[in-house]
């Protein structure tokens, strides 16, 4: 806030404009507080206020905002508005593969502490490192910022990636004051049938229920071929899959919900093997929250975009300038 030379309108008498300017001057300039410049200048405190907010209808006060370094404020607003995002966050993170997942992690962790303020029904992604580096990253909150975090696929697997899975899970709703829901099961099984049988029984029925009542859901966004992390986990499609996904169009997926350049579902029998949340209702959670970045994923980050699969992005400055080229 500075106080400028710009003049004021005739309108106003000089001596009023001259007290206008000392007062704002003080504070703005010296930093003086309202009560003290109410003292040395024999005015009451509720003037001192009213002169304050004159100086600002004047224009003698003007209103700067200075973008700290790192911070990429208009980036994030041509992105929202580019692909009608809720919000976006662009990290300033270049270099490795590693460097990007690190710098997400941190910029994740920063914006959930920030953001969740209580009472939310959260679903998360268990086969994602990107997700994990983020939960590594928090600090617990002073107060609970969800009720219940619940996996919103299968995550049972290999064991080391099962574990990391877990986890994710049960870390993040300790650092939130939440329950955590496992879903106890593969991410992917043979057949329909077997889907079919699992999502029949009582206890799946209920974690159907609340994947319906989520609030928001934290995901990371697929590519084809899948991450190593997911193969190791054994939870991945095998490359006939791949395959045939690639041939229907397929360049990322969200929870296992694949979808072409353009954001479109690509639907094969695959989608009836996957034991968790649907698209449908996956797209109808209020807050989706995509956090991935890198060379590799810029074509699945911006079909999942365009698609409206998540409407709240967390990705990389250099994904953030890909996604605005006029010529993907």
């Amino acid at each position: 806030m500075t106080a400028s030379a710009r003049p004021a309108p005739r309108a106003v008498p000089d001596g009023q404009l001259r007290l206008i300017t000392k007062v704002a001057r003080m504070y703005h300039e010296r930093g003086i507080r309202q009560v003290e410049i109410a003292e040395t200048l024999h005015l009451s405190q509720a003037r001192v206020s009213r002169l304050l907010k004159r100086a600002a209808e004047l224009g003698i006060v003007r209103t700067v905002v200075v973008v700290a370094q790192g911070v990429h404020t208009e980036l994030e607003e041509a992105l929202e508005e580019r692909y009608g995002l809720a919000e976006a966050l662009v990290v300033d993170v270049e270099g490795s593969e590693a460097d990007i997942l690190a710098g997400l992690g941190s910029a994740g962790a920063t914006y959930l502490e920030a953001t969740l303020t209580g009472g939310e029904r959260i679903g998360i992604a268990p086969w994602s490192q990107t997700l994990l580096s983020i939960v590594e990253r928090m600090r617990p909150l002073r107060l609970a910022g969800a009720d219940n975090v619940v996996q919103l696929i299968g995550g049972i697997g290999q064991h080391s990636a099962q574990a990391q899975a877990n986890r994710l899970l049960g870390d993040l709703a300790g650092l939130l004051g939440a329950n955590a829901t496992f879903v106890a099961a593969p991410g992917l099984v043979a057949n329909a049938a077997v889907r079919d049988s699992l999502f029949g029984e009582p206890g799946m029925r209920a974690i159907r229920d609340q994947w319906a009542a989520l609030t928001m859901c934290l995901v990371g966004i697929g590519r084809l071929p899948p991450s190593e992390f997911l193969r190791a986990s054994g939870n991945a499609v095998d490359p006939q899959d791949q395959a045939r996904l690639t041939a229907a169009g397929a360049v990322g997926d969200v929870c296992h919900r694949f979808f072409d350049a353009s954001g479109a579902p690509v639907v094969t029998e695959l989608d009836d093997r996957v034991v968790g949340i649907d698209a449908d209702t996956l797209r109808a959670v209020p807050r989706r929250i995509g956090i991935a970045g890198g060379p590799a994923k810029r074509d699945a980050v911006r079909a999942a975009v365009v698609g409206g699969w998540v409407n709240v992005l967390v990705t990389d400055i250099g994904t953030a300038h890909a996604l605005l080229d006029p010529a993907p």
